[in-house]
């Protein structure tokens, strides 16, 4: 299996923290030296592993934006 080449570009925030110390972060990430994205998923504390998360792009972060703020929590 080829090795994932990532670059964590700029760490925009920590959604919360499990028991085994791992995170769950929202990030702008490069993958395989591509442009960054955004990014969900868990996270090791020195950020060498991580567990399945989500890309998004700028356009569907924006989607997501609109969905969430038209949540009623």
């Amino acid at each position: 299996m080829a090795e994932i080449k990532y670059e964590v570009v700029k760490e925009i925030g920590v959604l919360s923290e499990t028991g085994n110390g791992w995170t769950k972060e929202i990030n702008l990430v490069s993958w395989n030296d591509r442009n960054a994205v955004y990014d969900i998923r868990t996270w090791s504390e020195d950020k060498e592993r991580m567990g399945k998360g989500i890309t998004l792009t700028t356009d569907e972060v924006k989607e997501l934006k609109k969905v969430l703020n038209s949540l009623d929590v």
